[in-house]
């Protein structure tokens, strides 16, 4: 669906329409919008939210929440390829493996042995 999404209030109720063309408007009232400025959150910051988040999530587990094991996992799982592709990436962008192991705390061998045979550029790298 092309246009844009806006949201009107229609006798009380929030209702959406989606507008298209170049001389369509959005319905929502702006002088009773609230314009924010965006919070720039800093990696530090959100990575230490997501790290309360995860260790909620297993105190939750231990509680005796067994079904909710197999979710952890997944989570995980989604972890390590997230910090794959963050490699992959970083390599993309001309880090070395010296560079990227030091920040880790891990010898440049360790670190291209354990994300070396991620892909860069489409091809897969070629671990000596």
């Amino acid at each position: 669906m092309s246009g844009t999404l806006a949201a009107a209030v229609v006798r009380g109720r929030a209702r959406a329409e989606v507008r298209s063309g170049p001389g369509s408007r959005s319905a929502v009232n702006g002088g009773l919008t609230v314009t924010r400025p965006r919070r720039v959150v800093e990696n530090s910051d959100y990575a230490g939210f997501v790290g309360r988040v995860l260790r909620a999530h297993g105190r939750r587990v231990a509680a005796g929440d067994v079904e909710a094991l197999v979710d952890l996992l997944a989570l995980a799982e989604e972890t390590d390829r997230a910090v794959g592709e963050a490699v992959a990436g970083l390599r993309r962008s001309g880090y070395s493996w010296a560079e990227i192991a030091s920040r880790i705390g891990v010898t440049r061998q360790a670190a291209q042995q354990r994300w070396g045979s991620a892909p860069v550029d489409g091809f897969r790298e070629v671990v000596r």
